[in-house]
């Protein structure tokens, strides 16, 4: 009896590399994003486009002072906030330094967390709901008939988003408003030297309080800070969010309104509670210094 003749076995196929979403766009756009937003903070006219998300960012900057204030037993006096003016908040006692100090930080750490946002579409999504919050908010205290269309378009564009693609578009609307808010020391210099705005830049007010250093070298002080906090935003993102093009998409597709099946889902939900988890114990173990030699996703 002859075997029969032997056939060889085709090569097995080596297993598809997994392969991560590039950092590198996200990095251009935020370059992208400093020089559009500087130019339509400043050029006249062009300024009321982005009138809405100003008062967001402006409003943040001042609440920051007003919880600093409080917390060290100041009294606020008065709050001002203006897309035009820009922001004041007079406090009566308190500890001045650490008041004036909160702005910049709490614009820059604010900033900085929707920058690390743009990486993920899940957590862009989540932190969607903190922008059509700031974006509403200022509206029960505007009467610009422009101010508030533009405030809707914005809040338009955020609600499209995310029906789009599964909300890919929404990191680059968080990038952008994690730009605007973790450089707002660069707007608020340039409001102060080119359009003299009723009301002092921080820096100015820090060289009031400290005469000895000028207003600008007060300025570089807080724009080294300033990038120094959104380096470490971005190495965050890059580190906590390594994610393929796919995985991002079944996640943010779960955490979906108009898909009631699989929010309703014990299961669903319970993935994305999951992932959420994973992500928040990620940026723990990338930020915490008694665990910080293990950042990796693996």
């Amino acid at each position: 009896m002859s075997l029969p003749p032997y056939v060889p076995r085709p090569p097995v196929a080596p297993p598809a590399p997994h392969i991560h979403m590039s950092p590198v766009p996200v990095l251009y756009v935020i370059v992208v994003y400093a020089v559009v937003i500087f130019a339509f903070w400043n050029i006249p006219g062009a300024r009321v486009v982005i009138n809405p998300l100003k008062l967001f960012t402006i409003g943040w900057h001042e609440l920051c002072h007003i919880i600093m204030a409080v917390l060290t037993g100041g009294t606020v006096m008065k709050v001002s906030i203006d897309p035009d003016m820009g922001g004041a908040t007079i406090v009566s006692g308190g500890h001045p330094p650490t008041i004036l100090a909160a702005g910049y930080v709490g614009s820059t750490i604010f900033g900085g967390l929707f920058i690390m946002a743009g990486f993920d579409t899940l957590v862009s999504k989540i932190m969607s709901f903190v922008i059509g919050v700031g974006i509403a908010a200022p509206l029960a205290l505007v009467r610009n008939k422009l101010t508030i269309l533009f405030a809707i378009v914005y809040e338009a564009l955020l609600i499209g988003f995310w029906f789009i693609d599964h909300a890919q578009a929404l990191r680059w609307y968080c990038l952008f408003i994690g730009v605007m808010n973790a450089l707002y020391v660069v707007w608020d210099i340039a409001d102060d030297k080119y359009f003299r705005k009723a009301n002092d830049s921080d820096a100015t007010q820090w060289s009031i309080m400290y005469p000895r250093v000028a207003a600008h070298l007060w300025a570089t002080l807080w724009i080294i800070f300033e990038v120094a906090v959104i380096t470490g935003f971005v190495l965050v993102g890059i580190v906590a969010f390594k994610r393929t093009p796919d995985e991002m998409y079944a996640e943010a597709a779960q955490f979906s309104p108009h898909n009631k099946t699989k929010l309703t889902n014990p299961q669903a939900v319970s993935s994305i509670e999951i992932a959420v988890s994973i992500r928040l114990y990620r940026m723990y173990r990338c930020i915490h210094p008694a665990v910080s030699y293990s950042c990796s996703l693996f």
